[in-house]
């Protein structure tokens, strides 16, 4: 259900944008298919099944996955606001092991505008405990945008 203007934006930027994206797009057969939503702090979040497909060792999310969910979060955070950026640079740090075969939640937000610049953080949480965080810098691409329909809500 689609709760605010920033949704609608973070939606079709996703679906206009990204929509082969094996993070994020719909249209990757492959894909983890992270479906992100806004909150009212200017965020994004999205709940998502620790497939095993994924895993490195046994019953643990590799870190590559781990890392590639972690920069979705931070890029749809960016979506939300009709941004269109490049990660430039990404630092993670793995604080506990992402257990395959059930639920986390990822989630994103801006700590910091210099723009072209923005500084984002993510974190992974799973049975309560963050279990991954990331910090990354993003550089504003308008050039990457399509024409996008307006919203006057």
């Amino acid at each position: 259900m689609i709760k605010t203007k920033n949704d609608k934006m973070l939606n079709t930027m996703r679906d206009q944008v990204h929509p082969d994206c094996i993070a994020c797009g719909f249209t990757n057969i492959n894909g983890l298919h992270l479906r992100f939503e806004t909150d009212y702090e200017g965020g994004v979040t999205a709940s998502f099944e620790c497939n095993e497909i994924f895993e490195g060792y046994p019953g643990i999310l590799h870190g590559g996955i781990i890392s590639m969910i972690l920069d979705s979060a931070m890029g749809n955070c960016m979506f939300s606001r009709g941004r269109a950026t490049v990660t430039v640079e990404m630092n993670t740090k793995f604080r506990h092991p992402v257990r395959t075969g059930c639920q986390a939640t990822v989630s994103a937000n801006i700590t910091r505008v210099s723009h072209p610049l923005y500084l984002l953080e993510a974190r992974i949480i799973q049975n309560g405990e963050v279990k991954a965080t990331g910090k990354g810098k993003f550089y504003d691409q308008p050039n990457l945008l399509p024409c996008l329909e307006t919203y006057d809500d």
